[in-house]
């Protein structure tokens, strides 16, 4: 997968700690668990080729998380991007 560079970026992640830099965008939720305008942070990511027709395939997708403490996460698609 490649990094995306995520539609209204609040920031960039990362560089400083000498990895590449993760464009984000600081958004607010309505968490079931943590209530309204609960913080949150999204990233977007594009696959290879290889990667799509591994997802067609069957192929799960994974999410590494360094560390041994996992924070809650959500994956899902996004929109589909408008043809020029």
């Amino acid at each position: 997968m490649h990094i995306g560079r995520i539609k209204d970026a609040t920031r960039v992640i990362g560089q400083r700690q000498g990895y590449m830099g993760l464009p984000l965008r600081d958004i607010t939720i309505n968490c079931t668990v943590n209530g309204p305008d609960t913080p949150a942070m999204e990233t977007a990511w594009l696959p290879t080729p290889e990667e799509i027709a591994a997802i067609v395939a069957g192929a799960p997708v994974l999410l590494r998380i360094l560390g041994n403490q996992h924070p809650p996460v959500t994956i899902y698609t996004g929109d589909i991007p408008e043809q020029d």
